[in-house]
């Protein structure tokens, strides 16, 4: 460690408040060396942005009217980030099961929103049922076997299926759209009924319909690498534990506190996740053809978190951007 870099040792580790472990998991960043209260201080203060983000969604969805799935799905994410800094912050097997849980929940309330969307009001409730009897299930062999690896394996699986879903439903109802408006432009050239401001419209809807596209695959890839990024990190963090640990004691604290995966893991895959319940939200309303009253806000691709708000109309009628 260079000289001119104040660091510290690391503390040795102490008698915990909330002793004694009993959760089934217990990560790389040493127990209740930084205060008794906390048994992993790293992994349980990185889920505060877990909260954040939960609160600005909710509060997004509450002002812009979006539909109440996505708010009922903020407010899962944010149960997420809550039951993560309980389970961290005590490493109590009850604890891990409202972190994980949550998790399996959460995805399951997008499985719905995903699948159910226009169907008819039955085939909605069956989708419920099913939706609700999966995560019954996986609850209840995950608390017979107490192998995090069927957790880990169920919330890919199901966070998979959603977002290969979610990709069917956006190409299938957006991309056609342009080449069926492509076929009319066609018809309406030779159409001589059709006044020119008809085909106006048409061209100017299109354009739209192609930048949203475009801003869509953007939200995806950035998304998906972050959160992808997070499991390689994670990966790491939990093979080479025993190295990592030597090197956060070689360099001291503060700096040591970088080399903690997990909560590396918390920050992006809280930060995909985000990406993609706006993803969801900027697709539905693409799908209720209201891009005209919505606008998706993203001032910067990587030092700026995107959002879904309701366009201002103006004094004489028109709509105007809100920033």
């Amino acid at each position: 460690m260079p000289a001119w870099l104040p660091a510290i040792q690391y503390p040795p580790e102490q008698e915990g408040y909330w002793a004694p472990i009993t959760s089934t998991l217990d990560w790389c960043e040493e127990n209740y060396y930084a205060t008794r209260y906390s048994a992993e201080i790293v992994n349980t203060l990185t889920n505060l942005l877990f909260m954040h983000l939960a609160y600005e969604g909710m509060r997004n969805c509450w002002m812009n009217g979006h539909d109440r799935i996505f708010f009922i799905t903020f407010f899962g994410y944010l149960v997420v980030g809550s039951g993560s800094f309980a389970f961290h912050t005590t490493l109590k097997y009850p604890m891990q099961l409202v972190d994980e849980l949550s998790m399996i929940y959460t995805t399951c309330l997008m499985f719905w929103a995903t699948f159910a969307y226009s169907r008819p009001q039955p085939v909605q409730l069956l989708l419920g049922l099913f939706s609700g009897s999966l995560a019954l299930f996986i609850t209840g062999y995950y608390h017979y076997l107490k192998d995090p690896t069927f957790h880990q394996n169920a919330y890919a699986i199901l966070t998979a299926i959603v977002l290969f879903r979610s990709i069917f439903v956006m190409e299938a109802n957006i991309r056609p759209y342009f080449r069926k408006r492509h076929e009319d432009h066609e018809k309406a050239q030779q159409d001589p009924i059709s006044s020119q401001a008809e085909k106006a419209e048409r061209k100017r809807q299109d354009d739209r319909d192609r930048i949203i596209l475009k801003t869509m695959w953007s939200m995806i890839a950035l998304g998906l690498g972050v959160f992808l990024g997070g499991f390689g990190v994670w990966t790491l963090d939990n093979k080479y534990c025993s190295k990592l640990r030597a090197w956060r004691h070689e360099i001291g604290l503060p700096w040591g506190i970088l080399l903690e995966g997990h909560g590396w893991w918390h920050l992006m895959t809280g930060t995909g996740a985000y990406f993609y319940i706006v993803w969801g939200i900027w697709l539905r309303v693409c799908l209720n053809g209201q891009q005209d009253e919505f606008e998706m806000v993203w001032p910067s691709l990587l030092t700026s978190l995107p959002r879904v708000e309701r366009r201002v109309v103006a004094g004489n009628g028109s709509v105007k951007k809100t920033s």
